[in-house]
């Protein structure tokens, strides 16, 4: 027994107090383990979100969520709020001045008083020549509550748009209508080797004649392709100061610089007739004349302020009216009743062509020298061109019945003598022109009053030194003659006939 007991040793039970103490140190070290280091909590927060905010965040959007008229709830969209820049420039606040003479920046300049322009009108010029040319707003830029409303109101409101509406629809000012092309000049088949002094549509067919110094009169087929030449015919020394069309097209009369004789060139026949004399005229040279309206019949500007109605068919005088100074403009009313006569000292005439009596008698408005004169062939403008570059435009209707008539608009876009003027056949535009600088041509709008600024745009000079314009007989096309022998022809893509 007593070796037994020493080899087998006695396993004591643990006492209940150690053990105790021992579960609760391990009880110590698992909550220390569980708890969380503050940063790993902020990182959670950050990248997943605190779940009892987040539940009560959505509770409280649920039931503040707006209902509309189905009783479905559709929340709005919320915009972030905009970010504060976080460097600003002041030198993009100051006002600098642009320089608009610059030949990238001549097409943005309405006016010769634009010739310096802000930064931030600039910009909002290039704004909006952007959006014209795009053809105004895009939808997806414009307004929600904006374009629901123009949707509704377009219905209503097309029908009676459509009514205010007169004419042809001719309704941009700012720019030409539908654009301008360029064509290949309407002499180009044979070029003048001298200053060209007409260029004339045919009142019927789709010709153009030209005329100038080298003694020639041409006529060419107009397509806006290749203008292949009809037919030309040269007058022996006989510089053409003026060429034009009579009344049905059939004939073309021509004069010169420094005698009284001209030339008739029946078209028909082929046959060229010169006119040495004219009964009763007394004239040292036949220069400027205008073809009535009534037909058969010219109306030749003599010296000291003369007029003389001069028949073809007899080739005689049968009346002559006198104005105060000398004759500087002619321009006949649409139905050839009343004459316009502007004088060089800046007053206008109206002639009774029936009984050769003057019915009025005004001063064009702040003019000191008159140059030019023409009408509309609906009877509603005049248009007077002065020494000073300045057109003015008037009423007929006033001019015909008031000793003061107040020009309806002063155009000062011409900076030389405004010495050539014309209205296009609808009465629409009016061309104005002048042959003592290089591009010196502007496009009056009528309706509007205002000079369009989308001609001439050419970056290089094409116009050069105007000394006639003309329209065709339905405004498709407008040309002129220049200084350098060419006859710059444009299509008006607004009208579609020729």
């Amino acid at each position: 027994l007593e070796g037994r007991t020493r080899t087998q040793k006695r396993v004591r039970p643990p006492k209940p107090g150690n053990q105790e103490q021992k579960r609760r140190r391990n009880a110590e070290s698992l909550a220390v383990l569980g708890e969380k280091d503050s940063s790993v909590k902020l990182l959670e927060e950050l990248v997943f979100g605190a779940e009892d905010e987040l539940v009560e965040k959505l509770v409280e959007d649920q039931d503040q969520e707006p209902v509309d008229s189905d009783g479905e709830g559709e929340a709005p969209l919320q915009l972030r709020p905009s970010r504060t820049a976080a460097w600003v420039d002041e030198d993009d606040e100051l006002e600098e001045e642009v320089d608009m003479k610059h030949r990238y920046r001549r097409d943005l300049v309405r006016g010769e008083a634009e010739s310096t322009m802000s930064k931030q009108k600039l910009q909002q010029r290039m704004r909006d020549q952007f959006q014209r040319s795009m053809g105004g707003t895009p939808s997806w830029a414009e307004n929600k509550k904006t374009k629901d409303k123009d949707d509704d109101d377009d219905d209503e409101e097309e029908e009676d748009d459509l009514l205010r509406r007169t004419g042809n629809f001719v309704a941009s000012s700012d720019c030409l209508p539908s654009g301008m092309k360029k064509c290949l000049h309407a002499n180009s088949a044979r070029p003048s080797e001298d200053r060209l002094t007409t260029v004339q549509f045919h009142p019927s067919a789709q010709v153009v004649m030209t005329a100038g110094l080298d003694q020639s009169v041409s006529l060419f087929q107009v397509d806006g392709k290749t203008n292949p030449k009809i037919q030309s015919i040269h007058l022996e020394r006989f510089p053409v100061h003026k060429a034009q069309f009579s009344l049905d097209g059939e004939m073309v009369i021509a004069t010169s610089l420094k005698n009284k004789m001209f030339y008739l060139y029946d078209m028909m026949e082929g046959r060229i007739t010169p006119v040495h004399t004219v009964r009763g005229l007394n004239e040292a040279r036949v220069k400027d004349f205008s073809v009535c309206p009534e037909g058969g019949a010219l109306l030749l500007n003599g010296t000291n302020g003369y007029l003389h109605l001069l028949t073809l068919k007899t080739q005689e005088v049968v009346r002559s009216m006198k104005i105060n100074g000398n004759v500087t403009g002619v321009a006949f009313s649409n139905d050839g009743s009343k004459v316009f006569t502007n004088s060089e000292e800046g007053e206008v005439y109206v002639w009774d062509m029936r009984s050769s009596r003057c019915v009025n008698r005004f001063t064009d408005d702040g003019c000191v020298k008159g140059t030019s004169i023409a009408a509309s062939r609906n009877g509603q403008y005049l248009a007077c061109g002065s020494q000073s570059g300045v057109v003015n435009v008037y009423s007929q209707e006033a001019c015909l019945n008031s000793a003061n008539p107040k020009p309806l608009k002063a155009v000062m876009n011409l900076l030389t003598s405004a010495t050539s003027l014309t209205f296009n056949p609808s009465s629409e535009i009016l061309a104005i022109a002048s042959r003592a600088e290089d591009e010196a041509v502007r496009l009056v709008h009528l309706p509007s009053l205002t000079v369009f600024s989308n001609f001439p745009i050419a970056k290089r000079k094409v116009v050069y030194r105007a000394s006639c314009l003309d329209f065709s007989p339905h405004s498709g096309f407008f040309s002129l003659a220049n200084n350098k022998g060419h006859a710059p022809l444009f299509r008006l893509l607004h009208y579609r006939d020729f």
